[in-house]
């Protein structure tokens, strides 16, 4: 369906008023002529009259196109405003009926997203500080109780102490020591150089290791990657930790269900249009997603930008739209007590975030989850092309 193209504003005000100006005219002179041949002796007061009657019209209907097409979109403009100030974070600038003020809503609501964007990394490096942090001090306060409670379980075992009693104290350490190195995992900086990581080779050795290893043996798991895909800049093993997490999770959700591991050329675009895949219908059409992007960086690229597109989709239950925007934070998990730390995803997005990219969460076409992840192309491969 094709976009209407609204006018300007000087446009309509110039054609309307100019239009109720050449309309008062005409009825005013044609007025004129016809009391002058009826009434010749009223003819002055007429026309006064209908010239003072003219200039009244002219004011009212001028006041009500100001009021129509720029009071009430400023006033529109102001709410919007003051709804943000209040802390409504949805509240955007509505459309108007001319180009001037769509153009202001717009630059309105791109700076708001801007705004609200920037706000969310402060935030985002603000809690990373405050993990590494705690981290430090965690690592500092319990790595030596840990190392001493460890050593006294071994020798509890050489004693004859009951072997479930040991597996049981055995795995509990272990299950804080994991905590720990999750903490340590999460916050510490990446000081590995960027360097160029063939995609497909990382999707591949993950697949075939969770594949050798049987996690994916209940599944019906896939590689769909299409050929010839641009290098990207990152760390090959931190990239495959990444997609081996979000396979986990996949199997987690839905362990006899579809798993998807693909990439892809792809554009980036601000709206999200879902690429096709191989298996995908000629004829399939895949809209755009209206909702803002859950994502943990949300770093904003140019419409357009060349990279590749990286996702792992399963057939579970997925996440609720509510809750996509929080799956990334640390500690934040849906997983049942004991069963997760909710640092997995959290370590994935920082991984990602170091490397560049963007990663978000929307409904996979299996009807679960699909997690995305987005590499800009070296910029010197891009101006090769």
């Amino acid at each position: 369906m094709p976009v209407a193209v609204k006018p300007s504003l000087s446009s309509v005000l110039l054609v309307q008023l100019a239009f109720l100006a050449a309309t008062a005219l005409v009825l005013g002179v044609a007025t004129s002529l016809l009391v002058s041949v009826i009434a010749p002796e009223r003819a002055f007061p007429l026309v006064v009259t209908i010239i003072a009657a003219d200039v009244a019209i002219f004011i009212a209907f001028g006041q009500y196109l100001v009021r129509r097409l720029v009071l009430r979109p400023l006033r529109r403009l102001t709410d919007a405003a003051d709804a943000l100030a209040e802390g409504d974070l949805a509240s955007r600038a509505p459309e108007a009926e001319t180009v001037d003020f769509t153009t202001l809503g717009m630059r309105f609501n791109r700076m708001t997203d801007y705004l609200l964007d920037a706000q969310s990394q402060l935030v985002r490096a603000e809690k990373l500080a405050s993990v590494g942090r705690l981290a430090a001090g965690i690592a500092h306060e319990i790595g030596n109780p840990l190392g001493g409670a460890t050593t006294y379980v071994e020798v509890l075992r050489r004693r004859g102490m009951e072997p479930e009693v040991t597996a049981g104290l055995s795995r509990e350490l272990d299950r804080i020591d994991r905590i720990v190195r999750s903490l340590l995992d999460y916050a510490r900086p990446q000081e590995e150089a960027l360097q160029p990581v063939a995609v497909e080779l990382v999707l591949r050795t993950a697949h075939e290791l969770l594949q050798a290893q049987g996690v994916l043996k209940a599944m019906r798991a896939r590689v769909d990657v299409t050929p010839g895909l641009p290098p990207i800049l990152g760390r090959a093993h931190p990239l495959e930790q990444a997609v081996v997490n979000l396979v986990l999770n996949a199997v987690d959700a839905a362990p006899e269900g579809v798993l998807v591991i693909g990439a892809r050329s792809w554009s980036y675009d601000p709206g999200r249009v879902r690429p096709r895949r191989a298996t995908d219908p000629l004829n399939t059409v895949f809209p755009r997603a209206s909702e803002r992007r859950s994502s943990a960086s949300r770093v904003e690229f140019p419409a357009g930008l060349p990279g590749v597109l990286v996702f792992v989709a399963d057939s579970g239950p997925g996440v609720p739209p509510e809750d996509r925007d929080k799956v990334f934070e640390p500690f934040y998990t849906t997983k049942e007590p004991g069963r997760g730390t909710g640092l997995g995803l959290a370590i994935v997005a920082r991984a990602v975030y170091d490397m560049g990219g963007v990663i978000w969460l929307e409904q996979a076409r299996e009807g679960g989850a699909a997690f995305k992840m987005f590499f800009p192309e070296p910029p010197s491969l891009s101006a090769s092309r």
